[in-house]
């Protein structure tokens, strides 16, 4: 079973996305983006419930035109997951899916315009409840700090952060989050740490344009573990040039390496060896295929041999060590039955829906025995 993580996190300001919460005590959200055209409400919203599926958190839209906010009134209309609306320079595009109803903006003021826009813009926020998420990113600072540094550094984007921060401090608004994103991972992870013991809003963690889905995974593993190890990140994006579904699955699974949320299936497996007792690699891999919908957390380990596989069995919630003549299957930690290698799929991927339905079942139990207690 999955224990509680040691990690300290830093202590941050609580900010609301939608029904969401976003730092302070609450979980570590995971986000992604949509790639479709937002003009194309069918795609996008078929996206975002893909997204949703898999257990998105949050989810962002970019807005570039106001035929793309148009477009974001009727995706907020069909979907249920916060919606972020990534927006720059243009303030009228903020403002309008304010009035749509988006959970949070993703602007920088720098880029908006006038002291007058910006206000506007900001004004809406209050209004309406909506928090803003800064993006700092090393590919897109000003040219002032350019000039200055000579080429993207973590103290560039830092002082890109604090100018943004100083315009929000002067107009009294408290309720953002901020990222300050580089694709060079200690570059990332400078900016991070230093801007971390400067403010006390959450951090939205991501390694931008962080490359395809194996070497975008290893990178973000890195960068993100390595910050998240240290307490800093409230919120979560894995920038990959792949399906954005990948993102969420790879998020999840670097916070569960973390022992910081717990979502889906948890797969301990050997790498497989000559003492192994059936195809280990062929099981996981379609294991993983046919559980990839689960949300719900179960901990499953799937050992070839006996050598160290009553121990991780014995730590999980559904285990199989693999022994001849038939290997055997563990519930709980304990033994339970044997089966026979032609099964070993069909029956785990059966334990574990089983293993689902019943936490399923007790969950909605206790909800109803906690509405009727209120009532």
């Amino acid at each position: 079973m999955m224990k509680e993580s040691p990690i300290k996190r830093r202590k941050s300001r609580q900010i609301m996305v939608g029904n969401v919460p976003v730092g302070g005590n609450a979980p570590i959200s995971v986000q992604s983006m949509t790639n479709t055209e937002t003009c194309d409400v069918p795609a996008t919203v078929a996206q975002i419930q893909r997204l949703a599926a898999v257990g998105a958190d949050i989810v962002r839209v970019s807005v570039p035109s106001m035929e793309a906010a148009e477009a974001f009134r009727e995706i907020r209309r069909q979907v249920s997951l916060p919606l972020v609306a990534d927006i720059h320079f243009d303030y009228k595009i903020a403002l309008k899916v304010a009035e749509y109803g988006v959970d949070c903006l993703r602007i920088n003021p720098g880029n908006i315009g006038s002291e007058k826009r910006i206000r506007a813009v900001i004004d809406a926020a209050r209004d309406k409840g909506i928090p803003l998420r800064i993006g700092v990113n090393a590919g897109s600072l000003g040219k002032t700090l350019l000039r200055k540094y000579k080429e993207p550094t973590a103290e560039a984007m830092v002082e890109s952060a604090l100018t943004q921060i100083d315009i929000l401090d002067k107009l009294d608004f408290q309720d953002f989050k901020i990222s300050l994103k580089a694709s060079e991972i200690f570059m990332t992870l400078d900016a991070y740490r230093t801007l971390a013991s400067q403010i006390e809003q959450p951090l939205h963690l991501g390694i931008t344009e962080a490359g395809g889905l194996r070497s975008g995974t290893v990178k973000s593993a890195i960068g993100l573990g390595a910050l998240l190890m240290d307490g800093i990140g409230d919120t979560i994006r894995i920038s990959l040039a792949a399906d954005p579904v990948e993102e969420i699955r790879v998020g999840f699974d670097i916070l569960k390496s973390l022992g910081l949320r717990s979502k889906g299936v948890n797969l301990v497996a050997c790498p497989s060896c000559s003492r192994q007792n059936f195809d280990v690699i062929g099981v996981v891999n379609q294991l993983e295929a046919r559980l990839e919908d689960i949300i719900t957390p179960v901990d499953v380990a799937v050992i070839g041999c006996i050598v160290n596989g009553p121990g991780e069995a014995k730590v999980a919630e559904i285990g199989l060590t693999g022994a001849s003549p038939s290997n055997l299957a563990y519930v709980d930690g304990k033994p339970d039955h044997k089966v026979d290698n032609s099964k070993l799929v069909d029956e785990l991927e059966a334990m574990v829906r089983a293993r689902v339905a019943a936490k399923l079942k007790a969950e909605q139990e206790q909800a109803s025995g906690a509405i009727i207690a209120r009532g």
